[in-house]
């Protein structure tokens, strides 16, 4: 008899301590960490601040010592040109001028009249985006003197660039956070919960991409916020 009391009384007692344990479990799941992660996004359209504008000049001939002098006196016409309309000086070069032989090709078995073929460019890269945009479309006042420039050359596209990012990233990271605690209150309100603190942010890569094919001058600034706050009761 004294033997089953003793069982009894253990068997009670792993009751109460196995009770004790899954109450303290529960109570823990309870008080778990509430966490919402959101995103929050910020975009901006801005100028471009940098052009890189290759202006080409074409020609053919068979005289190559005339053909170096006629590049020679198109190349001062079309600097002189470039910086008398605001261009400065310092932003324009001048690349070694690309010959190509038309007769050197054995397999070329078309008679052509000239046989070389000469692309002289001129590089403008400026900051003043404005003034070299303005004189893309005066290039033909160049024909006065003689000059037709090659315009849409593949490979020798102009780019547009925008290097003022710094300037703009912390107004835009802040953006995107309040974004981001935007969202957050709308889930809180819909989840009947108040919205704590922020436990950890990460921040995106900023990038910067063509506002559309026919405006790249204009450029749209796009980042992503991460953030995760707390949720209460």
């Amino acid at each position: 008899m004294k033997h089953y009391l003793w069982e009894t009384l253990l068997l009670s007692l792993g009751l109460a301590v196995l009770g004790l344990f899954v109450y303290l479990g529960l109570n823990s799941l309870g008080n778990r960490e509430r966490v919402v992660a959101v995103r929050g996004l910020a975009e901006r359209e801005v100028k471009a601040d940098r052009v890189i504008w290759p202006v080409v000049y074409k020609t053919t001939g068979n005289d190559l010592p005339a053909l170096y002098g006629q590049l020679n006196d198109v190349s001062a016409k079309i600097r002189t040109f470039l910086v008398e309309n605001g261009i400065p000086a310092t932003d324009i070069s001048t690349g070694a001028p690309e010959i190509v032989d038309l007769r050197a090709d054995r397999y070329n078995t078309n008679r052509v009249a000239d046989r070389y073929n000469v692309t002289l460019v001129t590089t403008v890269v400026t900051g003043k985006v404005d003034a070299a945009r303005s004189l893309m479309s005066r290039m033909g006042e160049l024909l006065k003197s003689g000059i037709a420039i090659s315009a849409n050359d593949y490979g020798n596209q102009v780019q547009y660039e925008f290097n003022g990012l710094n300037a703009i990233k912390p107004a835009m990271i802040e953006e995107a956070t309040h974004n981001a605690r935007k969202a957050a209150e709308q889930f809180a309100k819909d989840s009947e919960s108040e919205l704590g603190k922020i436990k950890s942010a990460s921040q995106g890569l900023f990038t910067v991409s063509d506002r559309d094919s026919y405006t790249p001058y204009v450029k749209r600034v796009r980042v992503v916020t991460t953030v995760n706050f707390y949720l209460g009761n």
